[in-house]
């Protein structure tokens, strides 16, 4: 099985910020040092949801502080950049850590709408821009000249410099939650990332994803290698026993909660609503923090001791699952607390599924 490390850290306040980000990069050179395979950054604005906020910015400087581990988006909200802009600093980046670099990418978030409107857009276009985005980035690794006529971008250049080091491009992962989504990912050939669903859902969403590859035109050991890649979001904390694994967890997790369900009460616009069906009790705002958060140690979570934590490991392996991203830095957890979790999960889990 392989073992990616995700941070998604919240900062309470501006003053912290700094130290936050310090604290990330030792954790992420920590989880090279340990043998995770791959590490996974996010992107959110304004209230501390993210801590780097910009991270391709941050990945630059994991790209010069680590040598092996790869370093993967999770996702780049697509409408907030220019194409141009985005291929450049990608193929840059991707020089800059010698072809270690994965973009995942979406549509942007489906909570956070003040990210749009900060960023002076709202997300009824979302995916239009995603599409177009994506089609230029693509275009300008692999094409030159360059001319591109869309519904948002109107220009032209003679050649992209750098290029990638990863020919022809580095890889691109799309980010999937609905069963929709996982097939058109797999007729694409398309390598995933899934979203924190319950245990019992892991196997038909991984079905529906073979049943696409089937349809990708890609050939047999491309499409296991696709199937085995296929990463799956679970919040991850290991302590010396069970009770206090889920005392801390769940206190990162409630600050994490709660701080994003008031910045959304507080900075949504008022006539933005959620779909309907993307809402959970984790995200869910009338659903109090302590229900949200049993919600997510009960469906999305590996905790407790090294051993309890390697049984559930196991149970994913079991429904099919090749490749777990782990959370191990919520809410406002101490740095102390994340690094002597993923200590005791790199040296007495992980080795376990080699």
């Amino acid at each position: 099985m392989q073992f990616g490390w995700l941070t998604l850290s919240l900062s309470p306040s501006p003053d912290e910020d700094a130290q936050r980000i310090d604290n990330l990069i030792e954790q992420a050179c920590g989880a090279e040092r340990l043998g995770f395979s791959d590490v996974w950054l996010t992107e959110h604005y304004f209230t501390g949801e993210s801590v780097y906020s910009d991270s391709l910015m941050f990945a630059a400087a994991l790209a010069m502080k680590t040598e092996r581990i790869r370093i993967g988006f999770a996702v780049v909200q697509m409408p907030f950049h220019h194409p141009v802009r985005l291929a450049v600093q990608l193929a840059l980046l991707d020089n800059l850590s010698k072809g270690r670099i994965d973009v995942g990418l979406g549509k942007g978030t489906i909570y956070n709408e003040y990210e749009f409107v900060g960023h002076g857009l709202r997300s009824d276009d979302s995916r239009e821009r995603m599409t177009e985005t994506l089609d230029v980035m693509v275009r300008a690794w692999t094409e030159a000249p360059l001319v591109h006529h869309g519904k948002f971008y109107d220009l032209s250049l003679p050649e992209l410099r750098p290029r990638p080091r990863q020919r022809p491009h580095p890889p691109i992962w799309r980010a999937v939650s609905s069963a929709g989504s996982v097939r058109e990912c797999g007729r694409l050939g398309a390598p995933i990332l899934i979203a924190r669903v319950p245990l019992a859902r892991v196997p038909e969403r991984l079905a529906l994803y073979a049943d696409g590859l089937e349809e990708s035109g890609l050939d047999a050991a491309t499409r296991a290698g696709r199937l085995r890649q296929a990463a799956l979001w679970r919040f991850v904390h290991v302590a010396g026993s069970q009770a206090q694994a889920e005392d801390e967890l769940a206190a990162a997790l409630h600050q994490g909660r709660h701080h994003s369900v008031h910045a959304r009460a507080t900075h949504n616009p008022p006539d933005f609503q959620v779909d309907a069906s993307r809402v959970n009790p984790w995200n869910n705002p009338r659903v109090s923090d302590d229900e949200g958060v049993r919600y997510a140690l009960e469906q999305s979570s590996l905790y407790g001791t090294a051993a309890r934590v390697a049984e559930q490991v196991a149970a994913l392996r079991e429904a099919g699952v090749g490749h777990v991203l782990c959370q191990m830095t919520s809410g406002e957890m101490p740095h102390a607390t994340s690094l002597a979790s993923m200590r005791d999960f790199g040296e007495q889990v992980m080795p376990r599924f080699r």
